[in-house]
């Protein structure tokens, strides 16, 4: 099959990922990384990590276009859906594999599974697990391709856009109360950060 690997976005944690999803697909079929929808037609694009919203014409140039989502569609549309898990105490993180359609988030669902984190992991760590879940999620739809998909029911919810003032901590709370966003907050991009006398100070964290 001719299949493409899309991350839209130089700059995305996962254009490495992406780049070795495409090595384990080569060995049985035609795959090229794409930055674009755009780029070539074909049987399956992966959209993974894209920041853009598709077009109806851009979906036209594949015959399946998958995303892969962590969180539990219909519920957990939107930005984030892991970061907000985490955010709000949960450690079981469920992945949905559903057809990209025009409407964000909306296509008919492939396969579902999860991920069960312990509690103790920082980002690198998080995005470790995801990864590996979305390659294998990846490739089980590759190999049961086609698949039939299941129309979404239920009750539609969806998380707003984080920002990088999201990672603010408070100071009069303690580091206990506060860990799920010290372990959700990105170093580099997101750092974490506190005010006192009109002062903001930075902080990074990593394991010992």
């Amino acid at each position: 099959m001719k299949i493409s690997v899309v991350v839209d976005s130089p700059d995305s944690w996962f254009v490495e990922h992406g780049k070795r999803l495409c090595e384990i697909l080569r060995k049985d079929h035609d795959v090229e990384f794409c930055t674009s929808l755009d780029k070539r037609k074909g049987d399956i694009a992966f959209l993974l990590s894209c920041g853009q919203i598709v077009t109806a014409k851009q979906l036209e140039l594949h015959k399946s276009n998958i995303v892969i989502h962590a969180g539990d569609l219909p519920k957990e549309k939107g930005w984030s859906p892991m970061a907000w898990r985490i955010l709000s105490g949960e450690n079981e993180v469920i992945l949905t594999l559903f057809e990209a359609a025009e409407r964000v988030d909306s296509g008919k669902i492939y396969m579902k599974d999860k991920i069960v984190f312990r509690g103790d992991e920082l980002l690198p760590e998080l995005r470790e697990r995801l990864t590996e879940k979305i390659l294998a999620m990846a490739v089980k739809y590759v190999q049961l391709y086609p698949m039939i998909g299941l129309e979404q029911e239920g009750e539609d919810t969806f998380y707003r856009l984080r920002t990088p003032q999201d990672s603010e901590l408070d100071i009069n709370k303690s580091i206990n109360e506060q860990f799920n966003l010290m372990r959700i907050a990105d170093n580099e991009s997101y750092p974490l950060f506190f005010w006192k006398d009109n002062i903001k100070y930075v902080l990074k964290i990593d394991k010992a």
